[in-house]
Parts: C-alpha cells; sequence; structure tokens
C-alpha cells in the first residue's frame, strides 16, 4: 500500500481518544482494505472464514493454562477442569455457556462446568432497562463513592436473586447500611467501649457452654443455627438467602434484642463469670459474623476481623480471606430454647403493643403480664423466660393463670370462609357466633373444630377466623393467632413513684452524654427538692446511684433548665466527683 488508508482519514497512531477513533471504522468491508506486510515482505490479509469468535472464550478452560503444550496433566486428570463454578449474564446462553459444553463434549466428551449462575439484568428502580435516552442510568461507581463497595453489594445480593432481574434503588442501597451496616458497627463500638475499660482482650478460658446464662447460650445457638443455615445456602450456590438470614440475625436476635436486654452485665464492676461470660459470647458472635459476610461483604468484613484479632490474637491469619470460614457445633445448637426465646419476644411485642394501645409508656412500671395456662409447653416456656419478659415489658411480676378466666370471641373471616361454604355461609356464620368457650378452647388447642350448620358438619379451621378476648377489668388484653396476653394497667401510687424514678434515671445518662462525660467518671447529682423527688428518693436512691456512677445525689434548689417530668418539673444539675 502506497499510503496508510487510516491516515488519509485522520487518524493518529499512538492517540488513544475516542475522538481519534470516531474516524475510523476496523469492521468489514471497510478492514479488508487494509493490507499489512510480513517481516519477510509478504503480504497478509485477514484470514475470511472464521469459526464463531465465542469458541474462542469456550476454550478458556484450555487456553488458560496453554494446554497441551504446558500444564497437560491439569486438564487431562481433571484437576483444573470442569470448573466447579462459573457466572456470567444471561445473555451469554447462547455465547460463552454454550461454547464452553460444545468444545468439552466434542474434544472430552465431559461438561464444562458442574455449576452455573446465569446473573440476570439491573434495571432502574421502576424495572425499566436503563438507556442514556430514557436519562435513568446509574452510574455504580458513584453509587459505591457514596455507600462504599460493601454496601452496594450486600444490598444487590439480598434484595433478589442472582439470576432475577434487579430493580435497582440508590434509596435501598441506603437503607441497607443504616439498617444492617451501622447495626453491626454499633454492636462492634458498644463491645470495644467495654472491652477497653475493663481490659477484656479473650486471654481467659472459655465458660463452658452449659455453665453460660440462657441468654448467652441462646445466642450461641441462633449463631450456630444461622452458621448451618448460611453454610446451606452457600453450598447450593443460593447467596441471597444467606445474607437475608445473616442480616435478620444481625438486627433482630443481636442488635435489637442481645445487646440492648444485656447491657447492664457490662456496666461497672468486677469481672465477674456472669460478666466474662457475656463478653466472650458477644466476641465469638462479631468474629463469626466478620467471616460469614466476608464473601458479599469483603472490605468492612476485613477490618472487622482484624479489628477484634489484633487485640486478642485469637486467629493470627493476616486477613479474613485468609481465615477459616464458620463451621457449626450441633452441641450448641438447642432449638428448645431458640422457641422458648421466640416465644418470650411473642410475648414481650404483645405486651409493648398493649402498652401503645392504652398510651402507658415502657419507663412506667406495672404490676403484672398474664398469659393463659392452657398450652403446657408454651406455659414452660415463658415461665423459662419470665425474668426476660418483665424486664422489657417493665411489670413487677408474671402470671400464669386459668384459661377459663378470659372470655373469647371468635369472629368469621368472610373473605376466607365465604368461598369455602358458599350457600351455607349465613348459617356457619351464625354457628361461630354462638361457639361455646369450651369449643373455641378446641378450636385453638386442635387447629379446628367441628360444628352443626343447618344440620350439616362445618369444619371450623384457625385461618377462618379471628379469635378475640374481651378486657377484665382494670387489665387490656391482646390476642395474636392463639396466644393472649393481659396487661394490669392499674397505676399505684408506688408504681408511679418507681415510674418517676425510672424517668429521673433517663434524664441523668442524658445529661452525662451532653456533657460528654466518659463511661467510667462518678458524678454528683443535685435535684429540685418536691414532694415527688423526695419520694423517689427516698425509695430508690442507692439503685439510682448505681446506675448513673453517683458518689452523691441531693435534694436542694440548683438553677439551670426545668425538665418537665409530666407530673411535677425539677431541675437536674450533674458534675464530676
Amino acid at each position: 500500500m502506497a499510503s496508510n488508508p487510516l491516515k488519509e482519514k485522520g487518524f493518529v497512531p499512538g492517540d488513544m481518544r475516542q475522538e481519534n477513533y470516531d474516524k475510523i471504522d476496523l469492521h468489514r468491508p471497510y478492514v479488508d482494505d487494509i493490507k499489512l506486510v510480513s517481516d519477510k515482505g509478504n503480504v497478509l490479509t485477514r484470514e475470511l472464514d472464521l469459526i464463531d469468535v465465542w469458541f474462542d472464550s469456550g476454550a478458556m478452560p484450555y487456553a488458560q493454562v496453554h494446554y497441551p503444550f504446558e500444564n497437560k496433566e491439569l486438564i487431562d486428570k481433571g484437576i483444573a477442569y470442569p470448573a466447579d463454578f462459573i457466572a456470567e449474564g444471561v445473555d451469554q446462553t447462547r455465547g460463552w455457556f454454550f461454547t464452553l459444553h460444545a468444545i468439552a463434549t466434542m474434544v472430552f466428551d465431559s461438561v464444562a462446568y458442574k455449576a452455573v449462575i446465569s446473573n440476570g439484568l439491573v434495571l432502574d428502580k421502576n424495572g425499566i432497562k436503563m438507556s442514556k435516552r430514557l436519562g435513568n442510568v446509574i452510574n455504580p461507581f458513584d453509587c459505591i463513592g457514596t455507600f462504599g463497595a460493601d454496601a452496594v453489594r450486600w444490598y444487590m445480593i439480598t434484595n433478589s436473586s442472582p439470576w432475577d432481574n434487579l430493580s435497582f434503588d440508590p434509596e435501598g442501597v441506603k437503607e441497607v447500611t443504616s439498617q444492617f451496616f451501622i447495626k453491626l458497627q454499633q454492636a462492634y463500638s458498644f463491645f470495644t467501649m467495654y472491652a477497653n475499660v475493663d481490659g477484656f482482650n479473650y486471654k481467659e478460658a472459655d465458660i463452658p457452654y452449659a455453665e453460660r446464662p440462657d441468654f448467652d447460650r441462646w445466642l450461641l445457638s441462633e449463631l450456630n443455627t444461622l452458621v448451618k443455615n448460611v453454610q446451606t445456602y452457600l453450598d447450593d450456590y443460593d447467596p441471597t438467602p444467606a445474607g437475608r438470614l445473616i442480616q435478620a440475625f444481625v438486627i433482630d436476635n443481636l442488635s435489637n434484642w442481645y445487646i440492648r436486654l444485656n447491657k447492664p452485665r457490662f456496666w461497672g464492676g468486677e469481672m465477674t463469670t456472669d460478666k466474662l461470660s457475656a463478653y466472650q459470647t458477644l466476641y465469638i458472635c462479631l468474629d463469626t459474623l466478620s467471616r460469614l459476610i466476608a464473601p458479599i461483604a469483603p472490605f468492612y468484613a476485613d477490618q472487622l476481623f482484624r479489628d477484634l484479632n489484633s487485640a486478642t490474637g485469637k486467629d493470627n491469619s493476616k486477613s479474613v480471606h485468609l481465615a477459616k470460614f464458620p463451621t457449626f457445633n450441633e452441641a450448641y445448637i438447642d432449638s428448645e430454647l431458640e422457641v422458648a426465646m421466640e416465644d418470650a419476644m411473642k410475648v414481650t411485642s404483645m405486651g409493648l403493643s398493649i402498652r401503645k394501645k392504652v398510651k402507658i409508656p415502657v419507663i412506667q412500671a406495672l404490676q403484672a403480664i398474664a398469659i393463659p395456662d392452657t398450652d403446657a409447653v408454651f406455659s414452660a416456656h415463658i415461665e423459662r423466660m419470665k425474668d426476660i419478659i418483665t424486664k422489657e415489658v417493665n411489670v413487677k411480676e408474671l402470671q400464669l393463670m386459668d384459661g377459663k378466666m378470659l372470655v373469647k370471641n371468635v369472629k368469621c373471616n368472610f373473605r376466607v370462609m365465604g368461598k369455602k361454604f358458599g350457600k351455607m355461609m349465613k348459617a356457619v356464620s351464625n354457628a361461630v357466633t354462638e361457639m361455646s368457650q369450651a369449643q373455641i378452647a378446641e378450636l385453638e388447642a386442635n387447629g379446628q373444630v367441628t360444628l352443626q350448620a343447618d344440620g350439616q358438619d362445618a369444619v371450623i379451621e384457625l385461618a377462618d377466623v379471628d379469635i378475640m378476648s374481651q378486657d377484665i377489668p382494670g387489665w387490656s388484653v391482646a390476642n395474636e393467632g392463639i396466644t393472649t396476653v393481659a396487661l394490669d394497667i392499674t397505676i399505684t401510687p408506688a408504681l408511679k413513684n418507681e415510674g418517676n424514678a425510672r424517668k429521673v434515671i433517663k434524664q441523668i445518662q442524658g445529661l452525662r452524654k451532653s456533657q460528654g462525660f466518659e463511661i467510667t467518671d462518678r458524678i454528683k447529682v443535685i435535684i429540685t427538692e418536691t414532694p415527688e423527688t423526695k419520694a423517689v428518693l427516698d425509695s430508690f436512691k442507692d439503685n439510682i446511684a448505681a446506675q448513673v456512677l453517683a458518689n452523691s445525689i441531693e435534694l436542694s434548689n440548683p438553677a439551670g433548665e426545668v425538665i418537665d417530668f409530666d407530673e411535677f418539673k425539677a431541675v437536674i444539675t450533674v458534675q464530676k466527683d
């Protein structure tokens, strides 16, 4: 060729800018105008007869190890082939996925891979394909820059299965950050704050599992159940439910339940066996979580793992990705304890819902919560967990009462029963309305009961009806399925005084925080003298002092911002002592 035809179009060799390459087209037929010359002076032209270029990608398993010229045993002996797992977009079904198997079948009479995840498409938040024309394209690097790579990865994995299309919403990534990563970081921060004060570095021998309190054994049981289930899902190449289980564990079990209810075990005092058990349990939980989340959130997992183990030396691996993935211990899984705690959570939630309904805040102590003693197993669970329930609902006692004390009514779910009974519905409705307390008890116990409607048998199931309990004078009742909870809502002067004491503690703790005191600082407290504050200190002075780390609490007439306690007003001042 006398000249370079590309240069004639203004193309500048070596200039890699897009606008330079926009001047030329290297596709057929234009590429055939180009003639190259070999070192020997021969004219080189494009090969006209080509196999589908995807077969070049299909040869990847062998080409990457330069088979058969090198590493022949890796392929022939099945060491590096077939692949255990591959992943690509769904559009590769007729491309890479096919050619891999086609070559493997023709050359080796074998499959090319044992498992595959065919990724779906990433759409916008409304499920519409992203395009510049519609202006709905989300720049992934902008998202990563705003929320971090781990948050984006976690959102994409847990929002929908990899093989489903994903409707991507940045607000969802933001929610993952606040609900999951911040909760996990807060759990770690809580642990380190008190571990540093107490000098805990896990040098002590492990407290035997059987000697740990129910709360610790429950968390370890749930943790080992989590590891077991996560491993099952990951082994089945199904990361979405695995991530969701981890997230639920962190939010519901670890943060909102275990840490919130066990904070007093970490406060002040000497390193008792109970306190050491709490530290070891929480450490094991955080360390295990750092390993569990590593496949989905590699960067935060590594930071959490190294922060924990740099202080304790429990694992000398330089990275979580070089450490062993968790294995579950079947001996630590106590299904009975897990169900008992689940029952306690349910009763607690129902008790708190009653408080919300009658507008009595949790800070106000009440006398009793009661549960009908109609199921021996359920009652045993509640009795085992009564300390947790009474503390969380803030009541003095838990009562298992005779189920006959509650009068229950049954209401038809016409949407369900109308389809089931058709023209008999009116007669069935009348029969349901007239159900005796014994029949209602039978329905709750057995899940169904047979009634007579127009001379015919009508089998009524729990899903067909709503069961409600009538309030007892001085009590408020809640129902959820077959579970009934009653709360004594009568506030006596003694209970009111205890509620005021809790309000005082809350205000003092708030002042400690707002004034930047360290968690170990001892303080002096002065409170306005009123009949209410005098009654509070007469009954609860020592308890208040212990909780707020006060060396002294005095009644006087301090100057400062007046705090409204609803029934009275007072000024509280705190200072280091």
